[in-house]
């Protein structure tokens, strides 16, 4: 009860931030944004590790691997786990008004 009330009666949170309170719209959002960010740092990541692997190792990996191995992958799976949870969320809101 005191949680609600700290947030202003917006109900369950994770880390902090109220998770009851989406429209469909902002939960695919969200999902999608995730995705995103998840992508773009786990390919950055993956490059300057390559970088480095190629530099230092005297290999010739192509950096088109960090996209297709790691990149994508990541924001896929980040994704489907995104949709899942927001979608869950979103649809506990529904059923309790």
């Amino acid at each position: 009860m005191m949680e609600q009330m700290a947030h202003g009666g917006r109900g369950r949170t994770v880390f902090g931030f109220p998770v009851g309170g989406f429209s469909l719209f902002q939960s695919l959002l969200l999902a999608v944004a995730s995705a995103f960010l998840t992508f773009f740092a786990t390919t950055c990541v993956a490059i300057f590790a390559l970088l480095g692997w190629n530099e230092l190792g005297g290999h010739a990996v192509s950096y088109v691997d960090t996209y297709r191995y790691v990149g994508f992958p990541a924001g896929v799976l980040v994704l489907v786990v995104a949709l899942a949870f927001f979608l869950v969320q979103w649809v506990r809101v529904k059923l309790t008004r």
